[in-house]
């Protein structure tokens, strides 16, 4: 079970959910093994009726009556604890692949919108659910006593020949009928759990944009676009469930009448002296057993497709796994950012979107990214901070590219403040301290500080122990910018991408930006700042441009927009003096 206690930040590489199983052989082996001993304790009550009609009752011995009950009380005392520690130790079994499973898939879930292509949200969750559910319920125990029908069989051919030949015909109806319900349930399962899916996406979709929603009267459109995926899945699963239940209750009705045969077979057998009384009732209650199993496998196997079908959607998912964090990681980054040939396509995309951008920022620098919408800008960023891949060229701090650092460590290298920003339940301080177990409350401070969010945040209601609620709910669009700027400045990362960092910010808001870029320079960070409004280059010494994905310029602030301007000149030339010089940067930072 050691798979269940990794604290590896990465999963490794490999095929997950197979390591995962193969972890707990041992404890299978040992339920295959209680399940030996109680298929064989099961005899217990066919063997007492036997003796006692064929023994018991012609001899009128009360002694042998009683140590037969003592006898048969002592296995059914041991036949129900070999029963209650198989079902705990499934229990642990399932507990203990969820254990080892949760955080490959966290992670698979977690990375899936950066990966692109088909992307199953919480589904995955809900797999690894499934399959620890099936795992401690009755499903397994079935499933590993069909194995010995043929115990049971064996013990009714040694009774009477007839008797085990009809056993053998009921078995065969039996099992034909299990194989039906796997070929009839197979599709509507599958169709269920492809709509049930589609309709979470949508739900979860509808549910975070809950407020435009409201707004713009949405909300009748969108549950009758829901509607579609939610009939398809109250069909299948209705189809699956008219199926399962017809061939559950022809299954059952076949059983009762098997055991009814056997009975009435056995009685002929004693009354044309071919067999005794205790022969007769014996194998009534040895067919039972016998067939159990059968109609137990056939009323799970709905659980068992499902489960199924979940393992299947888990090994697909995790089966290649994640690149394992590097054994040595490098020192962490302090002087340039080295962008070469860089080229970028958006995940599991093919067409790039940024082609060939190469620059160069060393300690101390900073560079405002300007162009128009859909020029690359946002692409550009995301590369930069390593969460979208790249197609060709090289990104790399201090010479080593990104993927030599730990997740965590280069993490901590950098500051990131998205587009759309994204806050978490939580504080304020756990947000600032991007939820760091330990956090560093004089950082938490100084970030704040940094972000000129410092005052408005003791004006909150609890100040920084104030819950934001999901998605920073209680807050302000301003608000939220302010305290995931301080997010980026958490622990003085030493590159800082700010993309559109003064979208909701006001007067004030932008000389706080201005001055925490400053305060990224003097300490010798670098920072990069993706702008539309040019109040955010302020602080900036260097501008690249980019147009349609290529790098149009790169230099020095002023000059570039003197280039760009009479390139494509403003009116009054506006967007050029809306721009404050570089050379209010102290010297310091512009060294």
């Amino acid at each position: 079970m050691s798979a269940a206690t990794s604290s590896a930040s990465t999963p490794a590489s490999g095929d997950l959910a197979s390591a995962a199983i193969a972890s707990c052989r041992t404890a299978f082996l040992t339920v295959g093994l209680f399940s030996a001993v109680l298929n064989l304790l099961m005899l217990t009550g066919s063997i007492y009726m036997l003796q006692v009609y064929d023994r018991v009752i012609p001899s009128h011995s009360i002694p042998t009556l009683i140590a037969l009950s003592i006898a048969v009380a002592a296995a059914y005392a041991m036949q129900g604890l070999f029963d209650l520690l198989r079902q705990r130790i499934l229990t642990r079994i399932g507990s203990a692949l969820h254990a080892a499973l949760w955080q490959p898939v966290v992670c698979n879930i977690l990375r899936g919108p950066l990966r692109g292509g088909a992307n199953r949200g919480l589904q995955l969750s809900h797999d690894l659910d499934s399959v620890r559910s099936f795992l401690s319920g009755l499903g397994p125990t079935t499933l590993f006593d069909l194995p010995w029908m043929p115990l049971y069989l064996a013990g009714c051919f040694l009774l009477h020949p007839y008797l085990g030949w009809t056993l053998v015909v009921g078995a065969v109806l039996l099992f034909g009928i299990a194989l039906l319900t796997e070929v009839l349930t197979r599709a509507p399962t599958r169709d269920a759990s492809r709509a049930g899916a589609i309709r979470g996406v949508q739900l979860e979709a509808g549910r975070r944009n809950a407020e435009i929603v409201a707004a713009l009267g949405m909300e009748q459109r969108l549950i009758d676009r829901m509607g579609a995926a939610n009939e398809d899945l109250v069909a299948a699963q209705q189809r699956n469930a008219d199926i399962a239940g017809s061939l559950g209750a022809l299954s059952k009705t076949l059983r009762f009448m098997l055991q009814s045969a056997l009975l009435g077979l056995g009685a002929y057998l004693v009354i044309e002296g071919l067999a005794s009384g205790g022969v007769m009732i014996a194998a009534s209650i040895m067919g039972s057993r016998a067939l159990a199993p059968v109609e137990l496998a056939i009323s799970i196997w709905r659980p068992f497709l499902g489960a199924r079908q979940a393992g299947q959607r888990l090994r697909a998912a995790l089966g290649k796994g994640d690149a394992s964090n590097p054994d040595v990681a490098p020192e962490r980054a302090v002087h340039r950012l080295t962008v070469e040939q860089v080229t970028i396509a958006a995940p599991g995309g093919t067409t790039a979107i940024v082609h060939n951008a190469s620059f160069a920022l060393e300690a101390g620098q900073a560079v405002g990214i300007i162009g128009p919408s859909a020029a690359g800008k946002s692409t550009l960023a995301r590369a930069l901070v390593g969460i979208w891949p790249i197609a060709r060229g090289e990104i790399r701090l201090d010479g080593a590219t990104l993927d030599q650092w730990p997740a965590e460590i280069r993490g901590g290298m950098i500051g990131y403040l998205p587009q759309d920003v994204e806050l978490f339940d939580g504080t304020v301080a756990e947000n600032i301290a991007r939820f760091d177990p330990e956090i560093d409350e004089a950082a938490v401070i100084a970030a704040a500080k940094a972000a000129g969010a410092y005052e408005m945040i003791l004006k909150l209601p609890k100040g920084f122990e104030m819950r934001i609620g999901e998605a920073g709910a209680t807050l302000s669009g301003g608000q939220r910018q302010r305290i995931a700027l301080a997010r980026a400045l958490y622990k003085d990362p030493f590159m800082v991408v700010l993309d559109e960092p003064n979208a909701s910010l006001d007067a004030e808001g932008d000389a706080a930006l201005t001055d925490a870029i400053r305060r990224v320079r003097a300490r010798g960070g670098i920072a990069v700042i993706i702008a539309h409004r040019p109040a955010a280059l302020a602080a900036v010494d260097l501008v690249l441009t980019l147009a349609n994905g290529h790098v149009q310029a790169f230099g020095p602030k002023d000059e570039v927009l003197r280039k760009s301007l009479a390139a494509h000149p403003a009116p009054g030339g506006a967007a050029l003096q809306a721009v404050p010089d570089a050379r209010s940067v102290p010297a310091a930072a512009a060294s």
